[in-house]
């Protein structure tokens, strides 16, 4: 038989009943296209949260209050006196910046455009420890914190809700909670962060920030240190370094430490961990589909077998060998399928564009990513459940003896 033979004859077949192809040609088309869909997701949203994270700063180490298993009552809070001590060069040498950071919600208001936003109080240390760039304007400065300062930073979109633009703001007059502070520099874009879009930002210097608009007991605590290692080699010799130092400030011993760290690769390892047992869970789940449209193959070559048992006997009894009709119909599923398969691939790398255009446009910029290898995996699989549940029609077809198939009605 020429190897063309059975691909002709499957497609005339499957031509020939148009409608019910085409049903189950659908159930293939769903499953790919939920598995593709599925996984560019999780994979988009895998790149976004890394980039998200790798952008943060550079060999970042956060300190926070609390102990990593909650066990340590009323731990002592961070606070300014420890962000100094960590920035001694001689009890810290791996240490290259710290940035204390003093965080809250607050009103903020221009005109008749009010906002409430997460307003922080900074350090000039923290624009380089946290790669924040002032693209127009200045940065906060010692001066600033020394005079406590009435001076602030917005992010674009806090400057665009305010003003409807954030181009030319510099030296205007906002309220912070009903006090004026005057802007003196507008955020580079960021995009989107971990706990939201990070152009939504104003930022006060620290002192400022304690004395009027975020009062916390005792008055130099902190919420956050960040901490910069010199090095990334650094960053294990940086974290030992700041636990001594902690340890020593608030009088605890070893094992009972009132304070956690977190690395930036301790955030990336975390992170990498949770999309990717996502995205395997999500495709599990849309696998399936891929089951459903197996079953569903199965079912119409059943059928196929049942309707045609005069045609196989026909076949048989002019010399037509087992392996013949196995063949026949094992190609038959396997090109339903496998076309399935094709428009799936097409109709879920659609599904994901549309996604990544609404995300964009709502204002959270996500791209999700078809890769080659889910292209392949949903191909491979979308032909193998052709083969697996085309082979007990196959070999039903295959077995029925030729006097029989003759008689059936």
């Amino acid at each position: 038989m020429n190897i063309w033979q059975p691909v002709i004859e499957a497609l005339e077949s499957l031509n020939a009943n148009k409608v019910r192809s085409g049903l189950t040609i659908l159930g293939i088309v769903i499953g790919v296209a939920a598995v593709i869909a599925m996984l560019a997701l999780g994979t988009g949203a895998q790149d976004t949260i890394l980039g998200s994270l790798s952008g943060i700063g550079t060999n970042l180490i956060f300190v926070f209050r609390g102990g990593e298993d909650d066990s340590i009552r009323n731990p002592e809070p961070l606070t300014m006196g420890d962000a100094e001590a960590l920035s001694d060069i001689f009890s810290a040498p791996s240490i290259e910046a710290v940035a204390p950071i003093l965080q809250g919600n607050a009103e903020i208001s221009y005109g008749g455009e009010a906002t409430t936003l997460t307003l922080s109080g900074v350090t000039p240390e923290f624009f380089p420890v946290r790669n924040y760039v002032v693209g127009e304007g200045s940065e906060i400065d010692e001066e600033h914190i020394l005079a406590r300062a009435s001076v602030v930073i917005l992010g674009v979109d806090t400057a665009d809700t305010l003003f409807g633009r954030h181009e030319g703001v510099v030296g205007e007059t906002v309220r912070i909670e009903g006090q004026p502070f005057r802007v003196i520099g507008i955020l580079e874009k960021r995009g989107g962060g971990m706990m939201g879009s990070e152009d939504e930002a104003a930022l006060v210097p620290i002192s400022t920030a304690q004395a009027r608009l975020l009062r916390r007991n005792p008055a130099d605590k902190v919420d956050v240190i960040f901490v910069q290692a010199a090095d990334a080699d650094l960053v294990s010799d940086a974290k030992e370094e700041i636990s001594e130092i902690l340890r020593r400030e608030h009088r605890t011993a070893v094992g009972e430490d009132d304070f956690s760290l977190m690395s930036q690769d301790d955030m990336v390892d975390t992170a990498s961990s949770i999309t990717g047992i996502l995205t395997i869970f999500i495709g599990g789940i849309a696998a399936i589909s891929l089951l459903v449209g197996g079953i569903g193959i199965m079912n119409i070559m059943l059928v196929s077998v049942t309707e045609r048992t005069r045609e196989i006997g026909l076949r048989k009894a002019l010399g037509a060998r087992k392996r013949d009709i196995l063949t026949q119909f094992l190609v038959e599923s396997s090109l339903l399928s496998l076309v399935g398969g094709l428009i799936g691939i097409l109709l879920g790398w659609g599904i994901g564009v549309i996604v990544g255009i609404v995300a964009t446009k709502s204002g959270t910029p996500f791209e999700p990513v078809v890769g080659l290898n889910a292209v392949l995996l949903a191909t491979l699989f979308s032909a193998a459940v052709g083969l697996f549940f085309g082979i007990y029609p196959a070999n039903r077809a295959a077995n029925l003896v030729p006097v029989e198939a003759l008689r059936y009605e």
